[in-house]
């Protein structure tokens, strides 16, 4: 898609009542959001910077208390529950689309393939986290609002 057909989309999503438009072809994939969604961001950012270093301080000092040896073990038991799925972005991680809406998922819910199952907002911009394949989630490894790094395990799901 070229500059002229986006900025002709724009301006249709600015002249009207249209607070979201999604149009998906082979090639591409173009969401245009706006409305209160913004304003939410923009609230919750400040909130961020302190989660890190207390949500990130705990699960590193567990393994760091843990002699070498169970360490490894430590990892078999989580690879027993099911696989990770990761933060593929730094960012902060929402489990659900506003503080009014119900959570996306919960510990139980079995998701189909292409389901969202959470966002991860950077830089303003919220990216929805689908699941790559049918799945029970098991456990989710981080709470609303809470900074994630690349890499960070959001979920632990077992594959149905």
């Amino acid at each position: 898609m070229d500059i002229k057909d986006l900025k002709t989309l724009i301006k249709m999503v600015t002249d009207t009542d249209i607070t979201e438009f999604e149009m998906e072809n082979a090639d591409e994939k173009i969401i245009i959001k706006r409305g209160k969604e913004t304003e939410f961001v923009q609230v919750a950012a400040p909130q961020q910077y302190l989660a890190p270093q207390m949500m990130a301080a705990p699960p590193v000092a567990a393994p760091a208390s843990v002699p070498g040896a169970p360490a490894p073990a430590a990892a078999e038991p989580a690879l027993a529950k099911g696989e990770t799925i990761t933060s593929p972005i730094v960012g902060t991680f929402y489990r659900a689309p506003s503080p009014e809406s119900p959570s996306y998922v919960e510990v139980g819910s079995v998701v189909e393939q292409g389901q969202i199952l959470c966002i991860v907002e950077a830089m303003k911009l919220m990216n929805e986290i689908e699941a790559e394949f049918r799945c029970k989630i098991v456990e989710i490894c981080h709470e609303n609002a809470q900074p994630v790094e690349y890499g960070n395990p959001l979920f632990i799901v077992e594959r149905l």
